[in-house]
């Protein structure tokens, strides 16, 4: 075991004076949502009940806010390599005593989000002035977390012999795992579990300089791998300016107790400060070789899914192979481009708003394409989509006050008077004639009750890649089948 403390005094010195030194050289780097519907305070008429279920939810406003009290979902995921899914800014994730500050405030949350964005619009790089960096199953319940790098949701894994059980953003934007690692050469952040001590586990080793998966950290980090001592020393950067610099190591994975992996490759992270809150590190959902999905494809085929939950204070899940998914799927094509393989890609062919479609020219999606992606929040669209959306929102909503916009939000609501409220269905239709209804969880983002927002914004360029958020994508089963090139939808995935 070529663990950290194996080295000597003087190597440990020349490592430290390393990793300070790449930690600084990574850091400088990357410095350089006619009103038709019936809107009420206390009850809706029959006629309105009775268009409900196809045109417009009638939401109460109590839903709108977070609860403190965490409710577990009732799915059974006892079968397979599943696992819980939780936000990691709500009471299902932060339970120790001393916790660990994460951003709540709606205003910084989304500030962070954009943050996240400007990176994904920069690493897939269409405009000409921007240039790119370059049947098993397995249940994993998770939990939400905030930012590129700094996801929303978050899972629990095992790493290590003895296993040690490791609380991990997952991000299908990122293809690296790692997590912060004793001695903590220089910066370690608080976390809710005790850090990981390699030295004490007996199938830690690092990688050396001249493997050939060293070389493998371009693609997967967007840096060229360095070396210490002969280890393999990986450094990553995020669009919020967080970053994690360290070893690159293979270690035992446990994801349930009947799913385990050896010799899996990770980031065993000496130099690590951002947004992280709390959890241990990321897990990497990403298509490239060093990602999980790549990683255990033997026994799961390159297939997972998972459920977002609707609130900070309820539960989903994260499902490796193929075991658990609704009957019900729909199914459209994920698109593979060579230029950005690591992303998902898939292709928005129209929007409905209130069962009725918007008059959008199909050209305004293939500009620069969509991805979707676990670790943004709010969906951006292309300016000539969201502006035609937001009109139509906008028309049908024209009973209600608004409220001032908040942070990249435009259309906000005052319900503070209200018990409930009528909002438009928003529909999607992807390729292959997959239509997905939103849930109405993910139409609506509030500050309060006061000032509740659409919860879509439109990118600046319509050159610049559009997002579907992790927002849409509450309560649904979100199906994965890289493999077979498809991305599925499903409702009442954490039910």
């Amino acid at each position: 075991m070529a663990a950290i403390h194996s080295c000597s005094s003087s190597s440990s010195s020349l490592i430290l004076r390393f990793l300070i030194s790449a930690s600084l050289s990574l850091f400088f780097l990357f410095s350089s949502f006619n009103n038709g519907y019936a809107f009420e305070r206390r009850q809706t008429t029959q006629k309105h009940q009775n268009i409900q279920h196809t045109t417009h939810h009638t939401i109460q406003i109590t839903s709108l806010l977070p609860s403190s009290v965490c409710s577990h979902s009732p799915k059974d995921h006892s079968k397979g390599a599943s696992m819980k899914v939780v936000d990691r800014r709500g009471p299902c994730f932060q339970t120790s005593q001393d916790k660990a500050k994460v951003p709540t405030d709606l205003t910084q949350i989304l500030s962070h989000d954009q943050s996240r964005v400007n990176s994904i619009h920069t690493r897939l790089g269409f405009n000409s002035g921007k240039n790119s960096l370059e049947d098993s199953e397995a249940n994993l319940p998770a939990k939400s977390g905030s930012s590129l790098g700094s996801g929303n949701y978050v899972v629990t894994i095992g790493l290590g012999t003895p296993k040690r059980d490791l609380s991990l953003i997952f991000d299908t934007g990122s293809d690296l795992t790692w997590t912060q690692c004793q001695p903590c050469v220089r910066v370690c952040y608080k976390q809710q579990e005790p850090i990981l001590d390699p030295s004490k586990s007996t199938t830690y080793s690092n990688i050396s300089c001249n493997s050939a998966v060293c070389s493998q950290l371009s693609s997967a980090t967007g840096n060229s791998p360095s070396c210490s001592a002969s280890a393999c020393v990986y450094g990553i950067q995020y669009g919020d300016q967080s970053f994690s610099v360290g070893f690159f190591g293979k270690e035992k994975l446990t994801l349930t107790p009947t799913d385990v992996f050896d010799g899996f490759l990770f980031g065993c992270g000496q130099n690590n400060q951002g947004l992280f809150g709390g959890t241990a590190g990321l897990l990497g959902l990403g298509r490239d070789k060093l990602s999980v999905v790549s990683q255990t494809a033997q026994k799961y085929g390159k297939y997972f899914s998972y459920c977002l939950p609707s609130s900070s204070s309820s539960t989903g899940h994260l499902t490796f192979g193929k075991g658990g998914n609704p009957s019900a799927l729909k199914f459209t094509t994920l698109v593979l481009n060579p230029q950005n393989p690591s992303f998902y890609f898939i292709d928005i062919v129209a929007i409905a708003v209130g069962g009725k479609t918007l008059p959008i020219n199909k050209s305004v999606f293939s500009t620069a394409g969509t991805i979707i992606d676990s670790g943004t929040v709010i969906t951006r669209l292309p300016p000539d989509a969201y502006t035609p959306l937001k009109s139509a929102f906008r028309q049908q909503m024209k009973g209600y006050p608004m409220a001032q916009p908040l942070s990249i939000l435009d259309t906000c609501y005052d319900f503070s008077n209200y018990n409930t409220v009528n909002i438009p269905t928003i529909s999607f239709i992807f390729s292959g004639n997959a239509r997905l209804d939103i849930d109405q969880s993910g139409i609506l983002y509030a500050s309060s009750t006061s000032q509740v927002c659409l919860a879509f914004a439109g990118n600046s360029d319509a050159g610049d890649v559009a997002i579907f958020g992790n927002v849409q994508q509450q309560t649904l089963e979100v199906v994965y089948d890289v493999a077979g090139g498809k991305l599925g939808f499903g409702h009442g995935g954490c039910a």
